[in-house]
């Protein structure tokens, strides 16, 4: 069912799209095991392959074409340290220790006519800075006090003002051109969820039914980022890392159900 732009799925479908989570969630914990000095981005991207295929499910990412631009070429983005997202995972890329490595994930379960779900997750490789380690915790902390503002009643821009008041305090640089989404029955759905305090969002009211990928790009220095020359890349803008944590939830009664 559809509200205008913004889509409400019905408990049969979320049905599908918890299962789909489930599997997308235990993928990307097996991809993350895989991270250490040394591994390759394609090593992952070919792990991937194989457990989606087992899975009976299909990538989201690859062959996908956002705004008219080429087709995505790889399963996963593996985006390295000054990456913020949307590395391809071929050409392949060796990771060296100190590294940090943001692994996003998508898939449609099953794979034929099925639902959508997305997840990312970074990671250390090997032994980091304290610096680093600490826009890691904050990152992946900033997801989660997002996600507990999701439940009927509350509005779009409540998730990204909770993340920006507790981000905000640490000097981090919050991604502005980069957003989170609705998700399901395409890879990328209304509405759109900035990771910052937007007004024009307090209009639009959380629902039962909506699914939504909440996603904090945060970078240790300025929040600008410029496009890479792979065409696909998004980079920090002063060449310091950043950080990508994701997670679809599926809005119940209540609240909210974390899926991946």
């Amino acid at each position: 069912m559809r509200e205008g732009q913004i889509t409400i799925k019905t408990p049969e479908e979320i049905a599908q799209i918890k299962k789909g989570g489930r599997i997308l969630g235990d993928i990307l914990q097996e991809l993350a095991k895989m991270v250490k000095p040394d591994i390759t981005t394609a090593d992952l991207e070919a792990k991937a392959e194989e457990l989606i295929k087992q899975a009976g499910a299909r990538p989201a990412f690859k062959y996908y074409r956002g705004g008219g631009g080429p087709a995505y070429p790889t399963i996963l983005c593996t985006s390295v340290n000054d990456e913020v997202v949307h590395t391809p995972a071929i050409p392949a890329k060796k990771l060296e220790e100190g590294d940090i490595i943001g692994i996003d994930i998508g898939i449609e379960y099953p794979a034929v006519n099925g639902y959508y779900t997305d997840t990312a997750v970074t990671m250390p490789v090997g032994k980091v800075s304290k610096e680093v380690l600490k826009l890691l915790e904050v990152t992946k902390k900033s997801l989660y006090l997002g996600i507990k503002e999701v439940k009927p009643g509350r509005r779009i821009s409540d998730i990204g003002k909770a993340i920006e008041k507790y981000v905000s305090r640490f000097g981090y640089g919050i991604v502005r051109d980069l957003v989170g989404h609705g998700v399901g029955y395409a890879v990328h759905e209304e509405p759109r969820i900035p990771n910052y305090y937007d007004p024009s969002l307090e209009k639009i009211e959380i629902k039962e039914g909506m699914v939504l990928a909440i996603e904090p790009m945060i970078n240790l220095g300025t929040w600008r980022v410029v496009d890479g020359n792979d065409g696909f890349t998004i980079k920090t803008a002063d060449g310091k890392k950043s950080a990508h944590f994701e997670h679809t939830v599926v809005v119940t009664k209540n609240g909210c159900e974390i899926v991946t």
